[in-house]
């Protein structure tokens, strides 16, 4: 489907470049501006992909590439000609009145796409002076943005993706059709120079009789390449396609393009590409489709039988996205009502490659801007690329392709959508296409053009049901003085049952309905045809004379004409002799028996100055009685069997050249078919070596796989090893720079994670009595580890080891650093020590003695202590001295002083206990209390001594 070009003026007067890039863009932008002009009269708009978070100096390596001024874009800046400007980190920036505005970005920073938003408001800015050009980049930001470009007649260029380092934002812009031009960056100032010159210094124009006379000729250039004829579109549409190819081959005389034309054939086609706009997307106009879908379908699908047929017919598709929209409305309509009618939708474009993208049903990942996620999700398949039209869509419609303006069109349609088709024809050709509409519509049925089209004067057709988004109903109560057709030449016809009728108006004079009474009473039925017998207009009761046949509808006369009814002579000698042949008398075998019948064949000039025939009939009532077409008669005859023999003669020789040429085609079909089978055979051999290097490749595939998840097994078991050890580990390379370390670590050094890569001498270690830096730097050059108990500044112990790292190829690579907390089996030899040391002096004294640990746990007692309170060992050791007895001991004064013991180191004598004691008889006891001190042990112990005081 076309997209309609804005008739609004660009906002400056001159052409306005945006360049989109991401990664692998900087490289392609410097070269792009080593190798433009810098007066070529252009101004460049430069949008990348941008760290949010970090001043940005693309502006200062750019301006190495250029003389131009290169600037960083502020808020309201005017775009200037010769200058290039760089959008700023974390903005987001359009182009409004040829001035660039900037603002903060709505969305997250991976669903940003700057550089559509920058190219869509250029299009809409700058109309067909923008220009959009994509380089290297991932992702698909700025296909959107081309689109809007071209559908406004402007210049898309990609890079090259082979040229690009990272082709992914190149590739998804080609490949979604929005590309004009694919070029490597050296090559793009060659096309953009030309452009810049013909748009800011445009040559004076020719007379207009002299351009018409030019398009015409490059349009029937046209027609003879590619079979369109395009002398019906508008002329300014058509020259502003013209203009931009001679721009493009830096050709500036129309007529010097027209002999080009006709020496390069491939220039007709790329033309013809260039003319047809194929710009279109899902749901175009969402307000006219919420229409169309809660309104208009509703209505035409009410009451339908399960098995009518639902016809639709998108006349100018594009690449397909209406139809499937359309497609889309009806299957969920369908889903609701609960009905199960068949739907048809007939999808024609002029275009065979878009067509191919449609039938094909893959579009860019970009449509989610256009189809809802549910939409996506019931009618699409994802892929990696984009996305794929379901089967059960694609089967609803068919693609075609068909010119509207020459072929027959469809027929007992329900809907018709033609949007942004018929804005680029002339008039005539509109009020051509209305008519063939509502005949092809089924009464009441609906025809659906775009905001900027109407049904011109055609009221009598069709009644207006939404004006704002032009819906209308084709009407019941016409009656059709006429059937509108078309022919092979895309001119109208219309076959009258009646003289049509004369219509008063001022300018009608009284000449002019004598001519109109004298044809119609007295002019014999006749038809206006081309040279070849297709026939373009037809006057009076002419049924009797020309007849439909079987099979594919044919407006030629010759293949219509009645039996006995020999036209083609007649016709031949008229064209090539460019004389009239008249009164032919022959004997026609009509609907009422065998007629005798005159017919006159005379040349014709058409409005267009081409050739045409005016072929007239007439009945000849009792023709034997008349002497002179007695006469006339028999020369005729004779001079008809002289044309059959020279058909015959004709016909022969043609067929046996068919006959040779056809032997010559044999000969090289069978020359062809060896080589192909030969090349067959090499392919044979090819897919079996290549299904031999895929097996190779998937075992190696398979054994890699099973290697990667051992490696992935063995980094899992050695992560939770490391981790649950509770040993710190440093590794260290050849330069003593960390490689890694583990969370334990952290106690000799203050290590994080991105200390990474730092030296080791950079951090302050814990251990204050040993140079650990120089113990390692030792063991790496001498391979002799190193292992010593050290004691931390926070009263831990640790076991330090340093060993030399070894790779499996028994390499050293740097050194390895473990520390293991040994601080309870530190405490726990030296308390064995005290308690040792104790064991022998408290056991030869008489008193009842204890040794008390920080907690006044007894972790020693005498003899004496036994013998005297009369309790064991296991009643005893481990206990807090408080819970002796029935808490005898737990009094507040004597808690009191114990902690002044164990905090300060005070000692108390004498402390007087008047309390029983477990199996005596209320005797008075003294405490004294002393720390036991041992400076090579952690473990601070009390002595306890008892003695009675009676």
């Amino acid at each position: 489907m076309p997209a309609q070009i804005n008739p609004k003026k660009p906002a400056t007067g001159f052409p306005i470049v945006g360049i989109g890039a991401s990664a692998g863009g900087l490289e392609a932008l410097q070269q792009f501006f080593r190798n433009f002009p810098v007066d070529s009269g252009l101004s460049f708009v430069v949008v990348s992909h941008l760290d949010p978070t970090h001043p940005s100096m693309l502006a200062e390596i750019l301006q190495r590439a250029t003389i131009m001024p290169v600037v960083e874009a502020v808020d309201e800046l005017k775009i200037a000609p010769n200058h290039v400007y760089i959008i700023p980190p974390n903005r987001v920036m359009i182009i409004s009145r040829g001035c660039l505005q900037l603002s903060m970005p709505e969305e997250p920073q991976g669903l940003r796409m700057p550089i559509d938003s920058f190219l869509r408001s250029l299009a809409d800015d700058q109309q067909n002076l923008a220009v959009g050009i994509i380089l290297s980049g991932t992702g698909t930001d700025g296909v959107l943005g081309l689109q809007a470009i071209q559908g406004v007649g402007g210049i898309t260029v990609a890079q090259e993706p082979t040229d690009a380092k990272f082709d992914g934002m190149p590739t998804h812009a080609i490949q979604a059709g929005y590309v004009t031009h694919i070029l490597p960056v050296e090559k793009m100032s060659a096309l953009l120079s030309p452009f810049a010159r013909t748009l800011i210094a445009p040559v004076k124009p020719q007379p207009v009789s002299k351009v018409i006379s030019g398009i015409n000729g490059v349009l029937n250039q046209l027609l003879t390449v590619t079979g369109n004829d395009f002398s019906r579109y508008k002329k300014s549409t058509i020259g502003r396609r013209i203009e931009r190819r001679m721009v493009q081959h830096n050709i500036e005389n129309i007529e010097l393009y027209t002999r080009y034309l006709k020496e390069n054939t491939s220039e007709a086609h790329l033309l013809f590409k260039e003319l047809l706009i194929n710009v279109t997307n899902f749901f175009r106009d969402p307000e006219a489709f919420e229409v169309l879908e809660k309104n208009i379908l509703p209505s035409l699908c009410n009451d339908k039988p399960d098995d009518y047929v639902f016809r639709v017919w998108v006349a100018g598709c594009a690449t397909g996205e209406e139809a499937y929209s359309i497609a889309i409305l009806l299957s969920e309509l369908l889903e609701v009502t609960h009905q199960v009618f068949k739907i048809q939708i007939y999808s024609t474009d002029l275009d065979d490659d878009v067509i191919n993208i449609a039938r094909a049903g893959i579009y860019p990942l970009t449509i989610t801007q256009y189809v809802n996620p549910e939409r996506l999700r019931r009618f699409f398949i994802k892929e990696e690329t984009g996305y794929r039209v379901k089967k059960q869509l694609r089967e609803m419609v068919i693609f075609a392709i068909q010119n509207v303006l020459k072929d027959p069109p469809f027929t007992k349609l329900d809907l018709i959508s033609c949007r942004n088709l018929m804005i680029y024809l002339e008039p005539e050709a509109q009020n051509q296409l209305i008519p063939a509409f509502h005949y092809a519509l089924k009464p009441g049925g609906i025809l659906f053009l775009s905001p900027s089209e109407g049904i011109c004067n055609h009221t009598d057709l069709f009644v207006a049901l939404n004006r704002q988004w032009k819906f209308y109903r084709a009407k019941h109560d016409f009656v059709r003085s006429g059937t509108l057709l078309t022919n092979p030449t895309g001119r109208a016809l219309v076959h009258t049952s009646k003289p049509p009728a004369v219509v008063k108006t001022q300018s009608v004079s009284y000449a002019e309905l004598a001519h109109q009474m004298l044809l119609q009473c007295f002019a014999p039925a006749a038809i206006i045809t081309d040279t070849l017998g297709n026939i373009l207009y037809l006057h009076g009761d002419t049924e009797k004379y020309l007849r439909h046949v079987t099979g594919l509808a044919s407006l030629n006369a010759l293949d219509m004409a009645c039996e006995g009814l020999y036209l083609h002579a007649a016709i031949r000698s008229a064209a090539s002799k460019g004389k009239p042949t008249l009164n032919r008398e022959m004997q026609v075998k009509t609907n009422t028996g065998i007629t005798t019948v005159s017919v006159s064949v005379r040349p014709l000039s058409d409005p267009d100055g081409g050739q045409c025939l005016l072929i007239s009939f007439q009945d000849i009532a009792n023709p034997a009685t008349d002497p002179l077409l007695k006469r006339i008669t028999k020369p005729y005859q004779l001079e008809r069997i002289e044309e059959l023999e020279h058909d015959l003669a004709y016909l022969t020789e043609g067929y046996q050249s068919s006959v040779d040429e056809l032997k010559s085609t044999n000969e090289e079909m069978q020359s062809t078919n060896e080589e192909i089978q030969s090349t067959n055979e090499e392919l044979e051999t090819s897919k079996e070596e290549m299904q031999s290097v895929n097996e190779e490749l998937m075992t190696v595939n398979s054994e890699l796989q099973a290697k990667i998840e051992q490696l992935i097994g063995l980094q899992n078991d050695m992560k939770n090893l490391l981790d649950n050890i509770k040993v710190g580990i440093i590794i260290l390379d050849q330069h003593l720079l960390i490689r890694s370390f583990t969370p334990e670590a952290k106690h000799i050094y203050p290590l994080v994670t991105t200390d990474v890569g730092r030296p080791l001498s950079d951090f302050k270690s814990s251990v204050a009595s040993i140079d650990l830096l120089a113990a390692a730097q030792t063991v790496f050059d001498s391979l002799t580890p190193f292992e010593r108990e050290l004691k931390l500044n926070n009263n831990i112990w640790m076991s330090v080891r340093i060993q030399p790292y070894r790779t499996l190829e028994n390499r050293i690579d740097g050194v390895v650093l473990t520390f293991t907390d040994i601080s309870a089996s530190v405490k726990g030899v030296a308390t064995q020590a005290a308690l040792n040391l104790a064991d022998g002096i408290v056991n030869s004294i008489l008193e009842p003695i204890l040794v008390l640990d920080e907690a006044l746990k007894v972790v020693f007692a005498n003899q004496t202590f036994y013998q005297y309170f009369k309790v064991r060992p296991e009643e005893t050791l481990g206990k807090p001295v408080y819970e002796f007895g029935n808490g005898e001991w737990n009094l507040p004064e004597l808690r009191e002083l114990f902690g002044e013991v164990v905090s300060k180191g005070l000692p108390f004598n004498d402390f007087l206990v008047a309390q029983p004691v477990a199996r005596q008889e209320s005797p008075m006891l003294l405490m004294n209390a002393r720390p036991l001190i041992n400076n090579d042990s952690p473990l601070q112990l009390i002595l306890l001594s008892i003695k009675l005081n009676t």
